[in-house]
């Protein structure tokens, strides 16, 4: 009886969990660059009540026989399948058309992002809308001189040129790209920033369009990649699973209650 109690328990706790990760991803359902979460679910190992027997000159095998002990989280898994663009007609929004992501940052610290909402600082360095310098390959900012640039564009390369004031074209830099191994082993950051870990494996450097890194597509953004129709699908079964085993906890209750009646 115990057992069917644990069992409800862990239920309501993983269905719990499933509801925050949906609701996590219906929240960012309009945020620029998301990639969505789904959770996965394993059992806990089961209580053997007794063991399997091999087959004799008298009879044939005979199965073990186990109780399961409820579930519990198997893994939170970050969905990284590229989201449609949505133009948006500003010069500095580029979205990337494959698997790359933007080196923002520094030198020093560099995170990862889908989010090209970028802008040029006070003294014409390319940046996010959180201050981050975009970063060429070797680490470097790229640079439009407010004082000099008649007009900049940025190639579908990722390459940055600008106007001077006597009509040149100057190149200020190259926008870098990073693609990994395992790009579901990268660890959210918050502010649509991500960074590498053991899993993901380490950063490859690479120019836009080469491997699967992806072009980049200017006056555009990266929207997010969650189905709010498959969310919603999501939602209405933690909550059922979830008043699902709270009706096993409530029934296991009554019964224990039965047992104890039947003392008086």
């Amino acid at each position: 009886m115990l057992r069917s109690l644990y069992s409800g328990i862990s239920g309501m706790k993983n269905f719990q969990t499933k509801l925050d990760v949906v609701a996590n991803n219906i929240s960012n359902v309009n945020t620029s660059g998301f990639k969505k979460s789904r959770v996965t679910f394993k059992d806990i190992v089961s209580q053997q009540l007794s063991g399997a027997s091999a087959s004799t000159a008298n009879r044939g095998s005979v199965n073990g026989m186990q109780v399961g002990l409820g579930s519990t989280v198997g893994s939170i898994d970050t969905i990284h399948t590229n989201a449609a663009p949505s133009t948006t007609g500003r010069q500095l929004d580029i979205a990337i058309t494959g698997d790359g992501y933007f080196r923002v940052g520094t030198g020093n610290e560099i995170s990862y992002t889908r989010y090209g909402n970028f802008k040029l600082s006070d003294e014409g360095d390319l940046i996010t809308a959180d201050g981050l310098f975009v970063l060429t390959a070797d680490n470097q900012k790229i640079n439009i001189p407010a004082d000099e640039a008649k007009s900049f564009a940025i190639a579908p390369d990722g390459t940055v040129t600008y106007v001077d004031q006597n009509n040149n074209s100057v190149k200020a830099g190259q926008i870098s790209l990073a693609t990994f191994s395992n790009p579901d082993g990268l660890m959210k950051m918050g502010d649509n920033l991500y960074s590498e870990s053991l899993s993901s494996g380490a950063a490859q450097i690479v120019a836009p369009g080469e491997g699967s890194s992806g072009k980049l597509q200017t006056s555009a953004l990266e929207m997010s990649n969650v189905d709010l129709s498959e969310e919603f699908s999501e939602m209405i079964i933690a909550q059922r699973g979830f008043q699902s085993n709270a009706k096993i906890i409530t029934t296991s209750d009554e019964i224990l209650q039965e047992l104890v009646n039947l003392k008086r």
